[in-house]
Parts: structure tokens; C-alpha cells; sequence
């Protein structure tokens, strides 16, 4: 017999999708359009996005479990195969090229990319004969995640490329070497690091870091100690000095602007800076208890370019206040936490590994999004999950989170 639904995931589902559509309501708000069901405004449009996502989590909900994991491959191609005719045909929409337009209909498939491979990876790590920790098994498992990712990178998309970074929590979660993940922070402080100091200081003082390493941490030396301080150092350095070329050759224009005002080597309040500028003003106006929901003077004068999908969480701040954006990040908090404890009362180590993927994307979206919005990361332009405005996004998050509903329908079964 088949469980029910969570209905907790369902109920914080729910609640977030309604709060994110009268946000974006407010956002949008006028008075010369303001009928709920005005399908020629972004808040009617939404409406219609929400229930094209519902129908979507209704028909994932009438589908055999298993269809997911025996698809896997298949959905996965498919989309790859999406990814790479949108390099060929897709509009350049603000500085972009990762939609694909026919008429008034706008698909994003990099969106659809990340639930793709999180069905794909999930199907792969659940083998029966499955070897977590060799080199062949950890090749295989981010040759499936880097090539959506290196295809969206080349669409100029580079804040949903680097939400495949997601996948690195569910792989060590499943007993790949936690080592990947200290590179990964490694490789972020040594960037900005790079940014900030002068390159030569900065190897001398890993030199030192390697001295100290050998003679002072260590209380054996080794030939194999000596040699793999070495090889740190030796990457650590060629990665410090290839800073330049990748942030010069690698990353758009905005995008470096954005980062040097991130890191305080430029102030620009009317250029790069002045979105980020103008959402910390309209959260901070908000006070408290905020102004009012339709009150928000900073929201109605349309100060916050594209603040009902990217800066949606400004217009939280300025009408909802500090309290109201407390709650919208305790039921994303929640949301998060219900899903990795359902991931791990799961028997099947498909859904398990799945639903860590789910709540990853989910943790890093939410994440950064806030995290730009409040002026602590770099504008990366990826949407607050069920919460900005978009279809593709959307019915992407929907997609995701009801298969892993779906799946844990059927916990009691093993589905490999």
C-alpha cells in the first residue's frame, strides 16, 4: 500500500507559493491593472504558471514511482539535448542566450537541466554494484553533472551553472571524500583572494603555509608528505596565477563589476551597484514590521529592477518588514529541513541520494538569491524558488520536488 503525501512538505509547498504570488502582485502592483485574474500583468501570468505547475505535480503524483528512475537517462538526454539547440537558437535576453522563444512562450531549459541531473546522478549512485570511492565512479558522477553545467555556462548563464556546486552535498553524503568539498572553499578563498592581494604575496604566503604544514603539523615526514605538499602548493599556485585569465577572459563584463562592488574595490550606486543599492534601502525602509502590503514607496516607484523575480525578497523586506522576511526564511529553513529527513528514512538509495539533491539545489537557490539580494554575494541573477516570478523556473522546482514526493510515496519499497 501506497503512503500519502507529506503533507508538511505540501503545506510549506503551498504556503511559500502563495506568499511568493502576493509578492509579486505588490511588485508589480497598479492601479490601472489590478484585478487578480488580469492575464496581461506578471501577477496574472503567474497564475497561470502556478496552475500549469499544479496540474504538472497532479500528473507526477498518478505516475508510477518508478517511471522516474527508469527514465532517468532518457529525461536526462533529453534536456541535454535542449541545452545544446538553445546555443543555436535562442533570443539574447539581458545579456543571456538561454531561452528559447516561440512566440509569446518563453522556455528556460537550464532550469529543467538541474532536476534532469538530479535524476540522472541519482539513478547512477544507486547501482547495486556501485564503488563510491574509486576514480572511475567519481569521473562518471561529475561527467554527468559538468556537462549541463559547462552547457549552460556557454548560454552566458553562469548563475544557474553554478548551482550544479549542488550536487557536491548529496555525492558526500553518500561517502564520496569530504576533500572535495575543502577544495571547493579553497578555490573560492584563493579566488578572492587573488582579487584582493597581489598574486606573488599570496603564493609566497602558501609557500609558508606548506613549510608549516611539513615541519611544524606534522610529526612524521614522509617522502609522500613532502611530494603531496608539493602538488598542493604547485595547484594552489598555477590556480592563484590563472585568477586573471578567468576573471578578465571567463567572466562577463557586469559580472566583474559586480564582484569588484561586492569586495569593496568599487563603489557604484547608479551603475553595477545600484540594484543591490536600491534592495538594501527598501529592505532596511521596511523597518520592523514593514510599511504595508501595497505600501512599500520604494516597490511602487520602481526603484529595484526586476523586483518581482530576482529581488523578489526586497519587496518582502519593505512591506512584510524584518519579521516577514524572518518567517519567508523559517519556511524555507523548514522546507529544507522536512525534505532531508524524508530523504533519510528513505530504503532506496535512489530516492535517498534524489532527495539530497533536491534539497541542495534548493539550499543553494535560496542561498545566494538572499544573499545577493542583501548585498553578501555577487548578482548571479538565479530566482527564490517557488517564489519569483517565472514559468520555467516554476514548474522546474515543482517538478523536482514532487518526484521526490512521489518516490517517498513508495519508501517502503526499494527502488533502485
Amino acid at each position: 500500500m501506497e503512503n500519502k503525501l507529506d503533507w508538511v512538505t505540501l503545506l510549506l509547498y503551498f504556503v511559500i507559493l502563495f506568499f511568493g504570488w502576493l509578492n509579486i502582485y505588490a511588485a508589480c502592483y497598479d492601479e490601472a491593472h489590478a484585478a487578480v485574474f488580469d492575464f496581461s500583468t506578471r501577477h496574472g501570468k503567474q497564475l497561470i504558471w502556478i496552475g500549469i505547475s499544479l496540474v504538472i505535480a497532479l500528473v507526477i503524483t498518478l505516475t508510477e514511482a518508478r517511471v522516474f528512475s527508469s527514465m532517468a537517462y532518457i529525461i536526462y538526454l533529453v534536456v541535454l539535448v535542449l541545452l545544446v539547440v538553445t546555443l543555436f537558437v535562442a533570443t539574447v535576453i539581458k545579456g543571456g542566450q538561454s531561452w528559447i522563444v516561440i512566440g509569446s512562450f518563453r522556455l528556460q531549459p537550464s532550469e529543467f537541466a538541474k532536476f534532469a541531473t538530479a535524476l540522472a546522478l541519482s539513478k547512477y549512485m544507486s547501482a547495486p554494484d556501485i564503488d563510491y570511492k574509486s576514480l572511475r565512479t567519481k569521473v562518471i558522477a561529475w561527467t554527468f553533472v559538468l556537462i549541463p553545467a559547462l552547457l549552460t555556462l556557454l548560454q552566458h548563464d553562469t548563475g544557474s551553472a553554478l548551482v550544479f556546486a549542488a550536487f557536491l552535498f548529496p555525492l558526500f553524503r553518500e561517502g564520496m571524500s569530504p576533500k572535495i568539498l575543502i577544495f571547493g572553499l579553497v578555490a573560492v578563498v584563493l579566488f578572492v583572494m587573488a582579487l584582493l592581494v597581489n598574486q606573488f604575496i599570496l603564493i609566497g604566503a602558501l609557500a609558508v603555509i606548506a613549510v608549516l604544514y611539513l615541519f611544524v603539523w606534522l610529526n612524521k615526514r614522509t617522502r609522500k608528505h613532502y611530494l603531496y605538499a608539493l602538488g598542493l602548493f604547485l595547484a594552489c599556485s598555477l590556480f592563484t596565477l590563472s585568477v586573471d585569465f578567468v576573471f578578465e577572459h571567463v567572466l562577463e563584463s557586469h559580472q566583474r563589476d559586480r564582484i569588484y562592488v561586492l569586495l569593496g574595490k568599487t563603489e557604484d550606486t547608479h551603475g553595477t551597484g545600484y540594484n543591490v543599492h536600491q534592495s538594501k534601502i527598501a529592505i532596511g525602509s521596511g523597518g520592523l514590521h514593514g510599511k504595508g502590503f501595497l505600501n512599500g514607496t520604494i516597490t511602487k516607484a520602481d526603484f529595484v529592477p526586476e523586483q518581482e523575480t530576482d529581488f523578489i525578497f526586497c519587496t518582502v523586506g519593505e512591506e512584510w518588514g524584518f519579521i516577514g522576511s524572518s518567517v519567508v526564511i523559517v519556511l524555507y529553513v523548514l522546507l529544507l529541513l522536512r525534505i532531508i529527513r524524508l530523504a533519510e528514512r528513505q530504503y532506496s538509495r535512489f530516492t535517498r541520494f534524489y532527495g539530497y539533491a533536491v534539497a541542495s539545489i534548493l539550499f543553494v537557490h535560496f542561498f545566494i538569491n538572499i544573499g545577493m539580494v542583501l548585498g553578501l554575494l555577487p548578482v548571479i541573477g538565479i530566482p527564490l524558488p517557488f517564489f519569483s516570478y517565472g514559468g520555467s523556473s516554476l514548474m522546474a522546482f515543482t517538478m523536482l520536488l514532487f518526484i521526490f514526493l512521489r518516490q517517498d510515496q513508495e519508501r517502503t519499497k526499494t527502488i533502485l
